[in-house]
């Protein structure tokens, strides 16, 4: 108990990206770059939703709730990285970390659980669009935005529990940000009940609602093979299409990440997935959906000022 006690009182040091200290000042440009972007594109996201009565509707509902858990997601471990590779300070609190560990897995919970909602959404809107707006009323979509939350929640509290019973030796985390699985690398003790939970948890949080996401597109694509209208099937499939990309993107990098056993768990591949799903991919979600949305184009181009045919 001794080394759980020092490390309550010393905190850690976060690693990072110091095992290559020459491409430190590279990561850093390109890291802030993308942070910009990020707040840059998801901002914009939620403000023209605001701004344009067409968006005002469930989809974008949903949306606006996406932009704002990536706002927090990215903005909960890019500042930490980037005073960390700058080489300001590459330490952080015990408490400091279990707060970013708790936040972390708080918006990514809620995220994965966001997605499930997002994807019924588009089942309403495409096998059942006479009855859309009777069924995607608007206290149900508060309620499935609240319950996202609560998921993510649940997720957090159970995991942050679990870590903060496993007494820890050492202060050197091998990542940009205090994650489950580098946590675990430093306990003192045997942690396979504590990795069979992680599992568990993990299954719960990423498999769950990756099922239910591809059955939803299963009964969503038998709908759209009915619709006789090309032009019908090309406008069904478009915003499908945009929320498939993101929930490969995010799934398949989290999935990647979490659903393997610790001891196989390579640190320096793993910084570099985790860049994927918390900085690549809440910077690309912004793009995926204007680029493939009239509406949302047509809005910036009003709020720019270009105006459309």
């Amino acid at each position: 108990m001794d080394s759980f006690n020092t490390s309550l009182e010393g905190g850690f040091v976060l690693m990072g990206f110091s095992d290559w200290p020459q491409l430190e000042h590279v990561f850093f440009i390109f890291i802030s770059i993308f942070y910009f972007l990020t707040i840059l594109g998801n901002s914009t996201i939620i403000t023209v939703s605001r701004m344009d009565r067409r968006l005002q509707t469930p989809m974008y509902f949903f949306l606006n709730n996406l932009s704002f858990l990536d706002l927090c997601y990215t903005t909960s471990t890019v500042p930490q990285l980037l005073v960390s590779i700058s080489g300001i300070d590459k330490t952080i609190s015990y408490a400091g970390c279990m707060t970013q560990f708790f936040t972390v897995l708080l918006l990514g919970g809620t995220e994965c659980v966001l997605l499930v909602v997002m994807a019924f959404d588009r089942y309403a809107a495409v096998c059942r669009p006479l009855h859309y707006t009777t069924i995607m009323h608007p206290l149900l979509c508060q309620a499935l935005a609240i319950s996202s939350w609560v998921g993510g929640l649940v997720n957090s509290l159970t995991q942050t529990v679990l870590i903060t019973t496993i007494p820890l030796c050492g202060h050197h985390l091998d990542h940009f940000f205090c994650d489950m699985l580098v946590l675990l690398k430093l306990a003192c003790e045997d942690t396979e009940r504590i990795e069979d939970n992680v599992f568990v948890a993990g299954a719960i949080i990423l498999v769950c609602p990756v099922t239910l996401i591809l059955g939803t597109y299963v009964l969503i694509v038998h709908a759209v093979l009915k619709i006789k209208s090309m032009a019908g099937r090309r406008k069904a499939l478009g915003t499908c299409g945009s929320h498939l990309m993101v929930v490969f993107l995010f799934y398949g990098s989290a999935m990647y990440t979490y659903l393997q056993p610790v001891r196989g768990y390579s640190e320096s591949e793993g910084k570099f997935v985790a860049l994927f799903y918390t900085i690549v991919t809440p910077m690309l979600n912004p793009l995926i959906y204007t680029l493939r949305n009239k509406d949302v184009k047509s809005t910036l181009w009003k709020v720019f000022g270009k105006g459309i045919d």
